[in-house]
């Protein structure tokens, strides 16, 4: 069906209006740049633990090990010691850029003998203080880890560095005819060691699953530096335990990640985008069930967005909706091999959610020139489609750092219950809070839970804190979707773990890592 054919078909999805594309984006809001961040130590009261402090000594060392890549100004240290969203900050003193396996295993053996603590850093993306210091560790960075070490293009199996960015090797193996099995919204600065230490989920979860399927092995640095090599490249390796399961989404706790193998799919041959309005989330919920059960396949996302968070990307980021009136909004996408099959199952869909009142607005492209014309309504000017289709949707969050400080809440639930926990916090927080928005994955059961104030306050922490975790745990819900613990959220593994999980991980912490010397104050409470 051609796409003239599909606006003919519901008068009710609109054609959008040209508008001039956008410069891109800064990494941190403006406003809170010109703003001091306050310690971690200081403003959640942390007590430093008996590490050793970097001496000349330690200094002198690690220039004759990596000559030109040992950082001790303040000022060029300021970047690493505070996170993304402006948070947290570190002390520290020392930042350290290794290239190879054998500089990470000499640093960490030194930094283990010496019990000086680490704090391993990939692009620094994270969103719950887990990739800076909380004091003074020495910052061990992958930026110039960035090396392909192969690619077979028989069975789609990338081995590379860890500190490779996600979009570089997604662009690499485009050229090949493959993409890779994740997308983020910070794909540009974010590294594939950061993302497998995370566990990273995002925009292709519903398509592709999570790292913990398609990783297939890692090549590790333990805390004594010795080197773990089960970078396998084997779709099925049945000998023993899963070692690199320990691995994937313990954030640098357990040891450093320095290489990965990763299986990546096909790229698809056709690629269909839909955003839809909806007027309540339970047409948001009907609208996913009816897309699930006709799209079959196809379909590689859906996206769900309230109005809020369409009003702050276009307050703050100056981005125009492609739809607009309704409360809620869903972008769906689809992918496969055949747009002629594609567009039909996506045209009967549409038809369907139309005539039954599911969707009440919308907008879609099923061809790379609508979908160019389409996209410069309301997305800058990137360098290919993909990246400005989703744009609206991954800069929800840089639009929350615009309007102050953020308070964010990565959670799981039951899909039915899913924006219940916004409606209630809300009802809670009332004036206390400036917005307090929803949206997420509503194909994996991924809520992100945002609230926003001018600035950060420690009574309203207390009104949203455990209070979302209690809510969530009487639900069967899990704290923590895809971001993991960090440095924010390791208090309250309690809400998702039982006490005997929590101890088990403590001992493999203990095992690993005796001297607890990789990222210290994350992930898990004090075994004390």
């Amino acid at each position: 069906v051609a796409m003239a054919a599909v606006w003919r078909r519901w008068p009710g999805l609109r054609r959008l209006r040209a508008a001039a594309p956008r410069g891109p984006r800064a990494l941190h809001a403006g406003s809170a740049r010109l703003q001091e961040v306050a310690l971690t130590s200081e403003r959640y009261g942390v007590r430093r633990l008996p590490f050793s402090r970097v001496s000349r000594g330690d200094v002198a060392f690690f220039e004759r090990l990596l000559p030109g890549r040992v950082v001790t100004s303040a000022d060029e240290l300021e970047p690493f010691n505070v996170d993304w969203l402006r948070s947290v900050r570190g002390s520290s003193t020392l930042l350290l850029k290794p290239q190879t396996v054998a500089e990470v295993s000499q640093v960490l053996r030194y930094c283990y003998e010496r019990n000086l603590a680490v704090n391993p850093q990939g692009g620094n993306t994270g969103l719950v203080g887990g990739s800076v210091p909380v004091f003074d560790e020495i910052i061990l960075s992958t930026v110039l880890m960035s090396r392909v070490i192969s690619f077979d293009e028989v069975s789609g199996i990338l081995v590379c560095q860890a500190g490779c960015v996600l979009q570089n090797l997604n662009q690499y193996v485009e050229e090949k005819g493959f993409v890779m099995p994740l997308d983020l919204g910070a794909k540009g600065s974010c590294h594939i060691g950061g993302n497998v230490a995370t566990n990273a989920g995002g925009l292709r979860l519903l398509r592709y699953g999570s790292l913990r399927g398609t990783v297939l092995g890692l090549e590790v640095v333990l805390a004594d530096g010795s080197v773990l090599d089960c970078l396998a490249s084997l779709r099925k390796d049945n000998t023993g335990y899963d070692l690199k399961q320990l691995f994937i989404g313990s954030e640098g706790t357990l040891g450093v990640i320095t290489a990965v193998s990763i299986l990546c799919p096909q790229k698809p041959k056709a690629v269909n985008l839909a955003f839809l309005g909806c007027q309540s989330f339970t047409q948001v919920l009907n609208t996913f069930t009816t897309c699930r059960a006709m799209l079959g396949e196809i379909l590689s996302a859906f996206e769900f967005m309230d109005d809020k968070c369409m009003e702050l990307v276009e307050q703050h980021l100056k981005l125009s909706k492609p739809v607009t009136g309704s409360p809620f909004y869903v972008l769906i996408e689809t992918s496969g091999s055949s747009s002629t099959h594609d567009e039909e199952k996506l045209n009967n869909f549409l038809e369907r959610a139309m005539a039954s009142g599911l969707v009440t607005d919308g907008t879609v492209a099923t061809d790379e020139k609508k979908i160019k014309a389409i996209l410069l309504s309301f997305v800058f000017l990137l360098s290919s489609i993909p990246q400005k289709l989703w744009s609206l949707r991954e800069r929800i969050t840089e639009a929350l750092t615009h309007d102050g400080y953020v308070y964010k809440y990565d959670i799981s639930l039951p899909v039915g219950k899913l924006y219940d926990l916004v409606t209630d916090t809300r009802a809670r927080l009332g004036r206390c809070a400036k917005n307090v928005v929803g949206y997420g994955h509503l194909g994996d059961g991924n809520l992100h839970l945002n609230i926003t104030a001018d600035s950060y306050s420690h009574s309203l922490l207390d009104a949203i804190e455990p209070f979302v975790y209690e809510w969530t745990a009487r639900c069967n819900g899990s704290i923590s979707a895809e971001h993991g613990l960090g440095f924010k959220k390791k208090c309250f593994i309690q809400y998702s773990k039982p006490k005997e999980a929590i101890l088990l991980m403590q001992r493999f912490k203990a095992m690993l890592d005796p001297k607890g010397i990789l990222n210290p104050y994350k992930t898990l409470p004090s075994s004390s």
